[in-house]
């Protein structure tokens, strides 16, 4: 029997969120450092399962299969493809960052009570995040899938109704009731989603007979399972709903704005660079590989759909005065070239879009960490409150900088070739929306700009004049997250290397071929 490589890479940081809930009170420091050395050591794992993964190989790799659920046909399945394997490794690499970030997130609400743990409790929920998260990837078992999908709502509702974000509030009493408001709207919308899936779930089974993604596949795909064309239409919306919920697609968005200007700003990058991941993850894996033929019926919609949450997010965005909410509306325009890029149905669209989640990850929790540990700083979200600080802090504006050009997609910066892909994949097949979603990068460029002049550029204003620069460990997590975005978006090889094989798959489960060039080239 193989080593199960996946499942300790997804129990290592389950089994330490326990320990690290269990630690006793007056022993804070403690269960940081040992949040931060089981978040190491998961990373390392998904090094190991990077390392381990052959681009060339099967399509699904490292797989365990155990009997759960016998009676239902319910089975213990894993194994990662191209794209998981990345998302894993970004899961993995983010997670420590965010617990470095977050080191003192909790401590103004300890009480000298020997029974209550708020720093052991903030670090064992993200690491329990991180457990779900990688389960989610790796999980090959519909049914499966669905648990470790919802049961990430769980730790997420207590970190964003249990440790907000107290900056743009002006009493502890508004502070609880809108973080209060933004759990129960973030757990209500993806609930909601999570039942509809969960009842396309059980017609799945009804229809197939079991809950394998590779067996169900791989029946549809020889054409001994067949599916009526109302039937998987229906599944299909009822998985769809979930993901775009989770994603978040428009108009089904207006919980993240909420949920990541009132979480800590840690847990808001855990949000959208970690766990929004998912469901457009799950669009290229169950969306696609489950029902092709829904999937390119459903097309035009979604792809009209994904053009409005590009624009409309980015335009949203452009009349923010939260600088965390300008960063939510800003990541719903990036999920929307990720769609954008899913449907468009081809290579390069595809691929874009597996690069850009990635990226996107990368490019918002920098961007977002410094913004967080600005806002520290001043004690207030309000893009007006500040100005000048490049005078008086330039590490922390020049750090704020590259994470807003990436944001922008500046050439040389990881962002770039993903969304350079998803423009030319889509323009190939849809030219004309193709057009249309450039307007995005526009007012990309015009959000970015205009926040970084707003709060880095002219006087330096009174309440700023004394503002330090950033700590070591502050730069610790700034530092390392730009030299990533460099490197990939110097030398993005590697990373189309791993996910290429895995887009063909899916391009094959789809039945569909790159257009053909109108103008051939001169030979």
């Amino acid at each position: 029997m193989s080593f199960p490589l996946l499942t300790v890479t997804a129990a290592l940081p389950a089994a330490g969120a326990v320990l690290t809930a269990a630690v006793p009170a007056a022993r804070r420091t403690a269960a940081k450092w040992l949040a931060m050395l089981v978040s190491v050591a998961t990373f390392v794992l998904a090094i190991v399962v990077l390392v381990r993964f052959e681009p060339g190989g099967d399509r699904y790799q490292l797989t365990e299969s155990h009997a759960w659920i016998s009676t239902f046909g319910v089975r213990y399945e894993l194994g990662v493809d191209g794209i998981a394997v990345a998302l894993i490794a970004l899961t993995a690499l983010l997670i420590p960052f965010v617990i470095l970030a977050g080191w003192h997130d909790a401590d103004p609400m300890e009480t000298s009570s020997s029974r209550w743990r708020p720093t052991q409790g903030f670090f064992a929920l993200i690491l329990m995040v991180e457990a779900m998260v990688i389960l989610s990837f790796e999980a090959t078992d519909v049914f499966l899938f669905y648990v470790f999908f919802e049961a990430m709502l769980i730790p997420m509702y207590f970190l964003i109704g249990g440790f907000g974000d107290r900056a743009g509030a002006q009493g502890e009493k508004e502070a609880a009731t809108q973080r209060s408001y933004a759990a129960v709207k973030f757990l209500l919308y993806n609930l909601i989603g999570g039942l509809i899936m969960l009842a396309a779930v059980i017609g799945l089974y009804v229809v197939a007979g079991n809950f394998s993604l590779q067996e169900i596949a791989q029946a549809r795909a020889d054409g001994s399972l067949s599916m009526a064309t109302s039937t998987e239409r229906l599944l299909f919306l009822g998985f769809f709903f979930a993901f775009a919920v989770k994603a978040p697609l428009w108009p089904l968005h207006t919980w993240l704005p909420n949920a990541m200007g009132e979480a800590t700003t840690p847990v808001a990058v855990l949000i959208t660079a970690i766990v929004d991941k998912v469901g457009t993850f799950a669009m290229l894996r169950f969306c696609l590989g489950l029902f092709p033929e829904a999937s390119k019926w459903a097309t035009p919609v979604i792809m009209v759909l994904a053009l409005v949450s590009i624009v409309y997010g980015a335009l949203v965005a452009v009349g923010q005065r939260d600088i965390k909410r300008l960063i939510a509306f800003a990541s719903i325009s990036h999920f929307g070239f990720i769609i954008l890029g899913i449907f468009a149905m081809t290579t390069q669209g595809q691929s874009g879009a597996t690069l850009y989640m990635v990226n996107h990850g990368i490019s918002t929790a920098a961007l977002m960490l410094v913004a967080g540990f600005l806002i520290s700083r001043r004690g207030s979200r309000l893009i007006e409150d500040y100005g000048g600080v490049q005078k008086v802090a330039p590490v922390l504006a020049g750090t704020f900088l590259i994470g807003g050009l990436a944001t922008l997609s500046l050439p040389g910066l990881a962002p770039f070739i993903s969304e350079f892909l998803v423009l030319v994949g889509t323009f190939s097949r849809y030219p004309v929306l193709g057009i249309i979603a450039t307007v995005g990068i526009v007012l990309a460029a015009l959000y970015t700009l205009v926040l970084y002049q707003r709060t880095m550029t002219g006087p330096v204003k009174p309440s700023v004049a004394a503002m330090p620069d950033l700590r070591v460990r502050e730069l610790a997590v700034a530092v390392p997250l730009i030299a990533v975005l460099i490197f990939l978006g110097v030398y993005p090889k590697p990373m189309t290397d791993l996910v290429n094989p895995a887009v063909k798959h899916t391009m094959s489960d789809v039945q569909k071929k790159d257009p053909k060039p109108e103008v051939e080239a001169a030979k």
